[in-house]
């Protein structure tokens, strides 16, 4: 997805240059305290840092002055409220005192419903959410259906960016709009993660954000066909 975002910019604002810190399954927890110790076609291995050692990312963050930085974390984390509150919010924290740029402008990515069945429920071990949590285990609300789930995701963002000063993106609302009104367009590559048609409209939407100018303007349509690449860059706006 980045990819095609910055695809997308050359074509009309080439002096924006896209770069990325992006591992498999990584929180922004895991991006701050994990060192990558190896890579392979079917993951990484990571451990714990020890004092004085730096991540991939906080390197990549330390390396320029950046102008705009991203923020994504599973949807998950954040519909559990403890985690999001003392895990989620706190790595927010820690990234903003990162970076050199004191103008740099935030965007909290906000995700979209899962495709696991009716009703479902999401639950992290209280031990590693935070030490101070007496219970077991921390849990999502039960979700009953398609409506009340994207209404809890953007409602779980939406705290998450206001108590951090973030932007936020709707990638999750435009989601559900292809899930309830374009249903032959499929997007989703498994359970949770987009496709190339999921990534082409996440790709639009950031484009937007990024340059306040409008993706059906765009030529560009990578391997999408034309009618469907022209209706994702309409749902963006």
């Amino acid at each position: 997805m980045p990819q095609t975002v910055q695809e997308m910019l050359n074509e009309t604002d080439p002096n924006i240059k896209i770069e990325q810190s992006t591992f498999p399954g990584f929180s922004l927890s895991d991006h701050l305290d994990n060192i990558i110790e190896s890579r392979t076609e079917n993951g990484i291995s990571t451990r714990k840092k020890e004092d004085g050692e730096t991540t991939e990312t906080e390197i990549k963050i330390a390396g320029k002055n950046w102008d705009v930085i991203i923020l994504q974390t599973g949807t998950v984390s954040v519909l559990i409220g403890e985690n999001r509150d003392l895990k989620v919010n706190k790595a927010v924290l820690d990234f903003k005192d990162l970076v050199n740029n004191p103008n740099c402008e935030f965007i909290l990515f906000n995700t979209w419903p899962s495709k696991e069945e009716y009703p479902k429920q999401y639950c992290y071990p209280s031990r590693a959410i935070d030490k101070s949590i007496e219970k077991g285990k921390c849990c999502s609300p039960t979700i009953e259906n398609l409506e009340q789930e994207i209404e809890l995701i953007n409602e779980s963002y939406d705290l998450v960016a206001k108590k951090n000063g973030l932007q936020k993106s709707d990638n999750g609302t435009k989601f559900y709009e292809i899930l309830t009104k374009h249903p032959e367009i499929e997007i989703y590559e498994d359970d949770n993660h987009p496709n190339k048609y999921g990534a082409f409209l996440n790709a639009c939407i950031f484009y937007q954000m990024l340059t306040n100018k409008k993706a059906s303007n765009l030529k560009y349509k990578g391997n999408i066909e034309p009618k469907t690449a022209k209706l994702l860059k309409k749902i963006a706006e």
